[in-house]
């Protein structure tokens, strides 16, 4: 239910800044709004403030909305009326009445990003687990137990990270934008620093996806290989493990952290069978062996070992906060920064260097938002900026059906002085309709896949 509520809760609360940006600059600039739309269909609420001409609706098809304007191209206009329609303003004003919406959505993400900042964010601290062997931090020496304390793109100065959030954003930024990230590295505490270049520029971004961070080799922060709470029924509740047991050793491999037992648990596979491994566990002060094989799992088509149980202690947190200027110059970087990553991505998927499967529709906003919901006011209010963006960035495609396809006819119309025909305007929006419905069903059948694939 908290899922229903959430998701529902997000699309409101975007669609009706996107719709409030339109209906708020064609107000100023003359344009006479007939009706304020949230969601499609039969109306369920509505209402008309006195002295406005403006009908606000509230309709039971929640995924979309509109702002009516008059417009001679929809409806006749009488004479004395004709300078409030919005097809008789100037290019400028017809312009500033398009953008606005997909600019509104932008500007919130600016304001939640802010105020995430501003209210503080519990975070787990910048100290990194066993990278997968083979992996690129593997390669490029690191170990796990260090401490990251500042990072730099390419050849851009060293940030201090205040989290592993920080940490994990610039590694993405990096493996997608192709830009080798240079790693400050604390290996003890008061141990002087040490520089670690990791070569994402060598990663392939076409089929970037949640194992990206896997392949890169920093996941999860640190934390002792403690077992969490033991599911009934599974490999661990059989052997016996108990919540608080601490893993020193598998087999013949020492456990240093939660990652590295995570590791060794999927490899504990062979042949397509489990393989049982002496366990070494220290209990209350005792030392115990058990011998225990992994339950198999599917995972991406291949065989992977679960024991049923939590793994991992929780990390080191820390809490991260920002002053108001701060606060508000970081709601204004992030929403770049995520803008940029969009399109470039959409860019690469366009010509085949991403995978088409990066693309998400509402089942998988959906889970997002239950689990960010889950997890407190700021996760979702992150969760919020995050997909207002993307329907700011979506929303200036230049696509006919959308806002950014109006914007290139009107860029037309400034070049040429003269506006798109009808006829044109028309196989335009058809075009614009078949690649709308061919990239939500792209998105639909990705979340099916990643929700019950």
């Amino acid at each position: 239910m908290l899922t229903l509520i959430a998701f529902i809760g997000a699309l409101a609360i975007l669609i009706a800044v996107h719709e409030y940006g339109h209906y708020r600059v064609a107000v100023a600039c003359g344009v006479k709004v007939l009706r304020f739309s949230i969601g499609f269909g039969k109306p369920l609420l509505r209402w008309q403030p006195k002295g406005s001409s403006t009908e606000f609706v509230l309709a039971a098809f929640p995924l979309g909305g509109f702002v009516r304007m008059l417009d001679e191209r929809e409806a006749p206009v009488s004479p004395e009326e004709r300078h409030l329609a919005f097809n008789t303003q100037p290019l400028r004003a017809r312009a500033a009445i398009v953008a606005a919406g997909p600019l509104a959505n932008l500007l919130l993400a600016v304001l939640l990003y802010a105020l995430v900042n501003w209210a503080g964010v519990q975070e787990p601290m910048a100290y990194i687990s066993s990278p997968p062997a083979g992996s690129i931090a593997q390669v490029a020496g690191l170990h796990g137990g260090e401490r990251i304390q500042s990072a730099a793109l390419g050849d851009d100065e060293p940030r201090e990270l205040r989290s592993f959030e920080d940490l994990r954003w610039t590694l993405t930024r990096g493996a997608l934008d192709s830009t080798p990230v240079r790693l400050e590295v604390e290996v003890r505490p008061g141990a002087p620093l040490r520089s670690v270049l990791l070569p994402l520029d060598q990663i392939d971004v076409r089929e970037a996806d949640a194992q990206l961070l896997r392949k890169i080799g920093i996941v999860t922060p640190w934390t002792r290989p403690v077992i969490g709470e033991v599911m009934e029924g599974g490999a661990a509740a059989r052997a016996g493990l108990q919540p608080g047991d601490l893993v020193l050793r598998i087999g013949d491999a020492d456990i240093g952290d939660a990652q590295q037992l995570r590791e060794r648990i999927r490899s504990s596979v062979r042949a397509g069978a489990p393989l049982a491994q002496p366990w070494r566990i220290e209990r209350g002060g005792r030392l115990l062996e058990l011998d225990i094989a992994p339950d198999l799992a599917d995972e991406e088509g291949a065989k992977i070992g679960r024991i049923g149980a939590y793994v991992g202690e929780p990390p080191q947190f820390t809490t991260v906060r920002y002053g108001v200027l701060e606060g508000l110059w970081g709601g204004v970087e992030r929403t770049w920064q995520v803008s940029a990553l969009s399109l470039k991505m959409m860019g690469r998927m366009l010509i085949g260097e991403a995978s088409i499967k990066n693309l998400s529709g509402p089942l998988t906003i959906a889970d997002y938002a239950g689990r960010s919901a889950h997890g407190g006011l700021t996760h979702y209010l992150t969760f919020l900026a995050l997909i207002s963006v993307s329907l700011g960035v979506l929303n200036l495609l230049p696509l006919p059906v959308l806002d950014g396809g109006h914007l290139m006819y009107y860029l037309w119309e400034g070049l040429t002085g003269k506006g798109v025909s009808e006829a044109w305007m028309e196989k335009l929006q058809r075009g614009g309709v078949a690649i709308l419905l061919l990239m939500m069903s792209i998105a639909l059948f990705n979340d099916l896949n990643r929700l019950f694939g």
